[in-house]
């Protein structure tokens, strides 16, 4: 196996922000990408994550490989890599996942390959009415505005309309999106949906707006989230976040 990226960002932004939602997790590495899927320690929150093999420089992988690593340590190395460095990623001879930084230095870390006990994650089946594209930044303002309010989000979706709300004990936050050159709105029936989310949670997840200037949000009424941030023919990175279900 030998992996070449001539532009580190698009592993680097992923793992910083994969990191803050998953301690561990276990790569596929087959020879058309480097996956991975898992849930986050609550089991509140998925993510799907796929660096296609046409992101680097060279892709030189034979059959499929499973490696387990701790992110956060795999985050480090990556905090030391400058934006011209090119990495190498490969297997050392006992078995240790092998990073090298190429710049104005070559420098190489290692990291132990770590056995992880629970099954491989298997992606939800999963069907919405609503398909919205947006700026990646208008979305992380509604969540950040949001936030300065309450702890929990409401996705509202309209005719013509996404919306963002947020209750606190005296204060109200209304983002309202409406469809547009930027706002795309798919909507299979004219119904209301609405569905409330963590704000905590979509903190964590609006970063992936790092690799991609549009986000594409998927929603239905009480219904998990799928959140996807993409740049086409390199990279895919996408959330899956349970709602909260309020009793009344």
């Amino acid at each position: 196996m030998k992996l070449t990226l001539a532009e580190p960002k698009y592993l680097r932004d992923s793992i910083m922000v994969i990191s803050d939602l998953v301690n561990e997790a276990r790569f596929k590495i087959t020879p058309e990408a480097m996956e991975l899927v898992a849930m986050d320690p609550a089991n509140v929150a998925m993510v799907i994550f796929k660096l296609l093999g046409s992101a680097f420089a060279e892709y030189n992988v034979k059959k499929d490989i499973e490696i387990g690593i701790n992110l956060n340590n795999f985050k480090q190395i990556l905090r030391r890599v400058k934006p011209t460095d090119v990495i190498s990623i490969g297997l050392s001879p006992d078995n240790r996942l092998e990073i090298t930084l190429t710049g104005k230095n070559v420098r190489t870390f290692s990291l132990p390959i770590i056995e992880l006990e629970e099954k491989e994650q298997k992606i939800p089946d999963l069907s919405f009415p609503v398909i919205i594209t947006a700026p990646s930044s208008e979305l992380n303002d509604a969540i950040e505005d949001a936030g300065v309010v309450a702890d929990s989000v409401a996705f509202i979706a309209e005719q013509g309309k996404f919306i963002i709300e947020a209750k606190g004990d005296l204060n109200k936050a209304r983002i309202e999106m409406k469809k547009g050159e930027d706002v795309k709105i798919k909507m299979d029936k004219s119904e209301r949906l609405k569905a409330k989310y963590s704000v905590e949670y979509l903190k964590k997840m609006i970063n992936g707006s790092k690799l991609s200037d549009n986000v594409v949000i998927k929603f239905n009424n009480d219904y998990p989230l799928q959140l996807e941030y993409k740049d086409v023919n390199k990279v895919m990175l996408s959330f899956i976040l349970a709602p909260r279900v309020e009793t009344e």
